[in-house]
């Protein structure tokens, strides 16, 4: 088995509440796979390949992996692309071997994990291409966000650097981040600043909408700005202004068609909450390949 860890993530666990919300167990009658049960004898043995059906950036491999073992520690895998990889259509990702009523209960959740954190990736490399690409900035750094889904954050962001991103905050723990609500009931952006300061927090992000904000935030000692909803030629200004004293962000109407101009706006980071929040699954199959 692949040694995949993450930080904050219990890959047995998630494995194991995984196949037991398939399964129902809990529930009444559940417990079971009553189409494997029924129709596959106890016996019988499954070869499969999986594959992708188009092109994607390989992310969460090791992680389908441990859903055939967790039901087959004896089954035989495979592994035949890398997490990171980009891959063409029709490329074989996996070969597996095995107890078939095992395997073919484990099948769809390996596959919805994969599909998922696949299509999370392969959208973060396109936004990453079109942002260095003609007209925008080979220097600039496409961020993820916290839009992720309740329980997956640990994967979703880890999908995001297999293509090609960095993470932005993990959780509410690891930086201030003032935006509009906390500047609303702190009175003023320099004042919401100078409470996180005074509070001793080491990093401090603070979202100005206005050009007027962006020296009340500096003034107040705000280590990094997220210029929120600004065409082009208004984060120029803004980064002009900054002048390089902290890094800059571009967030909020970001997209394939107006990334690369908001990034040629001279920007340190560009984040995109799409990334997570709106990446279709990616197409990848298991099928059966006689013994």
């Amino acid at each position: 088995m692949s040694n995949f860890t993450l930080p904050g993530f219990d890959l047995a666990q998630f494995v194991r509440e995984t196949l037991a919300e398939d399964l129902g167990e809990g529930q009444a009658g559940g417990g079971r796979d009553v189409t494997s049960e029924s129709v596959i004898p106890d016996d019988a043995r499954f070869a499969g390949v999986m594959s992708a059906r188009e092109a994607v950036v390989v992310a969460g491999l090791p992680v389908a992996e441990a859903f055939f073992l967790a039901l087959d520690p004896d089954c035989t895998i495979t592994l035949l692309a890398r997490d990171g990889d980009f891959v063409p259509a029709g490329s074989d990702l996996m070969h597996i071997a095995g107890k078939a009523r095992a395997l073919l209960t484990a099948e769809r959740s390996a596959l919805n994990t994969l599909q998922h954190l696949c299509g999370i990736a392969t959208l973060t490399h396109a936004y990453v291409t079109a942002m260095r690409g003609a007209g925008g900035n080979p220097s600039c750094t496409l961020l993820d966000t916290r839009k992720t889904l309740p329980g997956l954050r640990a994967l979703e962001k880890y999908a995001t650097r297999q293509g090609g991103a960095q993470n932005h905050r993990m959780g509410l723990w690891d930086a201030a981040m003032i935006k509009d609500n906390h500047v609303a009931v702190a009175g003023s952006v320099g004042e919401a600043v100078r409470r996180a300061r005074e509070a001793g927090v080491p990093r401090i992000i603070c979202e100005v909408d206005e050009l007027a904000q962006i020296e009340p935030a500096l003034d107040a000692g705000a280590h990094h700005l997220l210029l929120d909803n600004m065409e082009p030629a208004m984060l120029a200004e803004a980064v002009r202004m900054v002048d390089g004293r902290v890094p800059t962000e571009a967030s909020g109407g970001v997209n394939l068609e107006t990334i690369a101009a908001k990034a040629a706006s001279g920007v340190d980071y560009i984040s995109v909450g799409r990334l997570t929040q709106s990446a279709p699954a990616a197409d990848i199959g298991l099928d059966f390949k006689p013994l």
